[in-house]
């Protein structure tokens, strides 16, 4: 996949994410407050692209899926954390851990087994 064509997946990913979030808590779902929750989240997103990139590695693997999971889900929580002067509530990393996760490493595991699948 080009790079650009993953790099946009992964940020409509983590909008669906932070649009997702909103809803299931009642809250607005106009542009700018689903961009409120979202970009601390594409600051993380960018930042683990910039590690992935820096390494020299696919950007489309699991194992670099990972990687820009765990900075997305770290960067995101730590610019809420120092927005909202606090640590968030341990339910709601835990929730964005495991939605960031299938979305984030999801398709990437899908994507691999497709190709393992159509080589076999």
């Amino acid at each position: 996949m080009a790079l650009p064509l993953v790099f946009l997946l992964d940020a409509a990913l983590v909008v669906v994410f932070a649009t997702f979030g909103r809803g299931a808590h009642s809250e607005g779902l106009g542009i700018g407050q689903v961009w409120d929750t979202a970009w601390p989240f594409l600051v993380g997103l960018v930042l683990g692209w910039i590690v992935v990139l820096a390494a020299r590695r696919d950007p489309s693997t699991v194992r670099s899926g990972v990687l820009v999971w765990i900075t997305t889900l770290v960067g995101g929580m730590l610019i809420r954390g120092l927005g909202d002067g606090r640590v968030p509530h341990w339910s709601f990393i835990l929730v964005a851990a495991i939605a960031t996760a299938v979305f984030l490493v999801g398709w990437r595991a899908v994507r691999a087994a497709l190709s393992r699948r159509r080589a076999a």
